[in-house]
């Protein structure tokens, strides 16, 4: 728990130097953007790359996984490079865009790195515009099962 405690702290203090050099400036306020940032979203969850996932998730993130379970940006960024091995395909993507506002659903087929199907989430994504690019604050997964496709 300690190291969990101090790893989450670490990372958090790490992100914020990262994400002030490294972080996109200047986006598009559109829907096309919004769409790139799902995409690379998930390419970083594939590669366990945390900092550039650090650089979509705003401070106040939090995100409700297929349990139900509720996890905050450093908790979220914690977990990334213990995920197991596995590719996203994300499927009907739409974005909505509103001034400062937006968000993004769709679906993402989940396979092993054999192309096996392991799952099929359903997800909502919500984003705020500031300092020049979009940052989620906040996501909600639903697994699909053979009940509710």
């Amino acid at each position: 728990m300690r190291y969990s405690l101090c790893f989450a702290i670490f990372l958090a203090a790490g992100t914020i130097s990262v994400a002030g050099s490294t972080c996109p400036a200047s986006q598009p306020k559109n829907e096309s953007t919004l769409l790139q940032l799902e995409q690379s979203w998930a390419k970083a969850l594939e590669q366990h790359d945390s900092t550039t996932v650090s650089c979509i998730l705003s401070d106040e993130f939090e995100d409700v996984d297929v349990n139900g379970q509720l996890h905050h940006r450093a908790e979220t960024l914690a977990r990334i490079p213990r995920r197991s091995p596995s590719q996203n395909h994300l499927e009907d993507l739409k974005a909505h865009v509103f001034g400062d506002f937006a968000y993004v659903r769709g679906l993402n087929r989940v396979t092993d790195p054999s192309g096996k199907p392991v799952a099929q989430v359903r997800f909502t994504d919500v984003f705020v515009y500031r300092d020049g690019r979009w940052q989620a604050v906040a996501g909600h997964e639903t697994l699909r099962t053979s009940e509710n496709k």
